[in-house]
């Protein structure tokens, strides 16, 4: 083992310090210049694996899905309640059975709403696509699909109306089926008994059949002759619901008046009581033009009341064979409870009444003051013309 000390140069060779490196002074280009950056982390590998990309990839998607169709249903909305394109009021007529597809088609072909798929769509969103009614609507100018929407689900289509008036006969109240221009089909090839028509106003959608209408007024006229038979007085001399409407038809033909139906009544019940003839006008007029009536300009002549006809009141006994117009209520409430009276005649008034005797005596006498009107009448008729005639011939 080796202890002696170390020599001199060895001893200076180790302690000698060692030199400081000299200082340099970075350049303007390496002091402007960026340094390096934290490196990147490293991707896991579960971020790697092929099925979180395509799962990342389906909730890309769906976002973009969710936030296309919440903008397609903000904008859908708005245009649904947008007011609508057309500028004036309209009619639509929505079949039975028609589907929501097929009415919105129908609207956007008419020009009534912008969009068939936004309408069906918002319907459909409403839950209302069962819900829309057959019928004829008016759609106001302007309006929304959800205001079509909401007029489709009332139901409140329009409505038209037939009026039947008290007094006409079957074959006059067909014609008036016949020619009304919203009803569709074929009126019954044989007219059915006269006076089993009713006589009121009908309401009826478009489209309606005048089938439809006839059958309906054939069961309403039922319905109130049997009601009011049902009430009716106990001792009047009528033996059948068929000659309670009979004798209702002949006072509806021989007054208008409501206030006078029931003493009419009266004064043929009472000649019925007594066995007399009934002798009506207007039955002598069913006899000889029937159901189309008599021409307006042709009066009842002498001569008519002598031509033997099944109506002719004034040669036959009892009442005629059948109705001679259809009765309306208030003539069939009244010959079910007719006035209390004597009264076996009435003659015209002139001033679209009657009066009423319970003798022959007074009865002629109502009939002469009644001949003296008509001859007053015209008088003053022909005194108007040659004054007429007169002013006409002064101005030439």
């Amino acid at each position: 083992m080796n202890t002696s000390p170390p020599s001199s140069s060895e001893f200076g060779q180790r302690a000698a310090p060692p030199q400081p490196r000299p200082i340099v002074p970075p350049t303007e280009n390496t002091t402007l210049r960026p340094g390096a950056g934290a490196p990147p982390p490293r991707r896991s590998r579960s971020s790697r694996n092929q099925v979180v990309v395509f799962l990342n990839f389906l909730l890309s998607c769906l976002i973009i899905v969710v936030l296309a169709g919440g903008l397609a249903a903000y904008f859908g909305k708005r245009e649904f309640d947008a007011p609508g394109p057309s500028k004036t009021a309209s009619t639509i007529l929505i079949k039975p059975n028609t589907g929501i597809q097929e009415i919105a088609d129908q609207l956007q072909r008419r020009g009534l709403i912008s969009d068939a798929r936004i309408f069906w769509i918002g319907v459909s969103a409403y839950r209302n696509d069962g819900s829309l009614k057959a019928g004829e609507y008016e759609i106001k100018a302007g309006a929304s699909m959800r205001d079509i929407m909401e007029a489709l689900k009332s139901g409140k289509s329009i409505l038209y109306s037939l009026t039947i008036p008290e007094g006409l006969t079957v074959e006059q109240a067909f014609d008036r089926i016949a020619r009304h221009e919203v009803l569709t089909g074929e009126l019954p090839a044989a007219l059915p008994a006269e006076g089993s028509l009713a006589t009121d106003t009908m309401r009826f959608q478009r489209g309606a059949t005048r089938q439809d209408i006839v059958d309906k007024l054939i069961a309403d006229q039922q319905k109130l002759v049997e009601q009011i038979w049902a009430r009716r007085a106990p001792d009047l001399p009528i033996k059948s619901v068929d000659e309670f409407v009979i004798l209702a038809s002949i006072v509806e033909k021989e007054t208008g008046r409501a206030d006078e139906r029931a003493r009419v009544a009266a004064v043929f019940v009472n000649r019925l009581n007594k066995r007399m003839r009934l002798q009506s006008d207007p039955t002598i007029i069913y006899g000889l033009f029937g159901g189309k009536g008599k021409p307006g300009d042709r009066p009842i002549y002498q001569s008519d009341l002598d031509k033997p006809t099944p109506y002719n009141t004034y040669l036959i006994n009892g009442l005629p064979p059948t109705p001679i117009a259809n009765p309306g209520k208030a003539a069939l409430e009244a010959v079910a409870n007719p006035s209390k009276t004597n009264d076996l005649y009435f003659v015209a008034d002139g001033s679209g009444g009657h009066v009423f005797a319970a003798t022959l005596e007074e009865h002629n006498e109502n009939v002469q003051r009644y001949r003296d009107y008509l001859k007053k009448q015209e008088e003053a008729a022909k005194d108007a013309a040659g004054g007429a005639a007169t002013g006409a011939n002064s101005a030439q």
